[in-house]
């Protein structure tokens, strides 16, 4: 059964941060500085500086973090990573979040993830009397540094409700896509349209790299026409420049078309362009481009 939700209020209400990497830092600093109190744990506890220099309260494992947080928020890697901090590792459930949730309170993967790990999540914490919502993100480290994130949640309404103010703190388009699950399902549209954008772009710009084109006024003409938006704005822009630094790592992408593919044959789709794109990535990875950003696809579709 469960209890009733926790109210969420600056000053507080205890946030827990689970993940403090590119994109997870920014998030967590945006809620820090809304006022609420903040308790962080993190892998590598170097990346944690930030916030703990500005008073937040350092965990050594989740276990601990969940047990002294009304609301929970995970930004890990993979799918395995976000099974080991909710149902600790093999053997040892009580390490893990859900084993120590209070009653009424909110957990938050925010990571992007499995459809059918996030229903497993929320089943798991319903039994607790507490609440999970899956809140995959879209925007890379632009979005989060700047708030402006895209959030898509799976799960509880009134739980969806109540978090709503931490939300707001991180992103801008944010939105309730059904029960759970459903915001991981609508994180798989976000990166099968991705796919086969950021090809389009790359190839493009080798196009114009090969005609003599000046790529910076190429970027500024058709950016504001029906080829603009993210992926041709921002990452364009710095495959122009030369600059593959991670905002969002090629591993976590070809990651994430995995899991979109093994979800579209589950559900009796041939999505080819999608296949194609995590094929050309691999082969990416493969000759040196794991830790790059995704726009590093452009050095090995140029190279040709």
């Amino acid at each position: 059964m469960q209890h009733g939700i926790v109210t969420v209020t600056p000053g507080t209400t205890a946030v827990g941060f689970i993940g403090l990497g590119i994109m997870g830092r920014s998030m967590a600093v945006h809620i820090q500085a809304a006022g609420y109190p903040l308790h962080v744990f993190t892998r590598t506890r170097d990346k944690a500086a930030p916030v703990l220099a500005a008073g937040a309260t350092w965990h050594d494992d989740p276990a601990a973090l969940a047990a002294a947080c009304d609301v929970i928020v995970t930004m890990v890697g993979y799918p395995a990573d976000v099974e080991a901090v909710y149902f600790g590792p093999e053997g040892a459930p009580e390490q893990g979040i859900l084993a120590n949730l209070k009653p009424g309170a909110v957990a938050i993967d925010m990571t992007t993830s499995s459809p059918s790990l996030a229903e497993r999540i929320a089943e798991a914490a319903r039994t607790r009397g507490a609440y999970a919502l899956d809140a995959p993100v879209s925007g890379g480290d632009v979005g989060a540094q700047n708030a402006t994130l895209a959030i898509m949640v799976g799960g509880d309404a009134a739980a969806f409700d109540a978090v709503r103010p931490l939300f707001e703190q991180m992103g801008k388009g944010i939105a309730r896509l059904g029960p759970a699950g459903a915001g991981q399902h609508t994180k798989m549209v976000n990166q099968t349209v991705i796919a086969s954008t950021i090809l389009g772009v790359a190839e493009g710009l080798a196009y114009g790299k090969a005609a003599g084109l000046d790529l910076d006024q190429v970027l500024e003409v058709i950016g504001g026409g029906a080829a603009g938006g993210f992926q041709l704005n921002v990452l364009g822009k710095r495959m122009a420049e030369g600059d593959f630094a991670p905002g969002f790592y090629v591993h976590h992408f070809i990651k994430d078309m995995g899991i979109a593919g093994a979800e579209a044959e589950r559900m009796a789709l041939d999505l080819e362009s999608l296949t194609l794109a995590r094929t050309l990535f691999e082969r990416f990875a493969a000759e040196g481009g794991r830790e790059d950003g995704t726009q590093g696809i452009y050095k090995m579709i140029a190279a040709k």
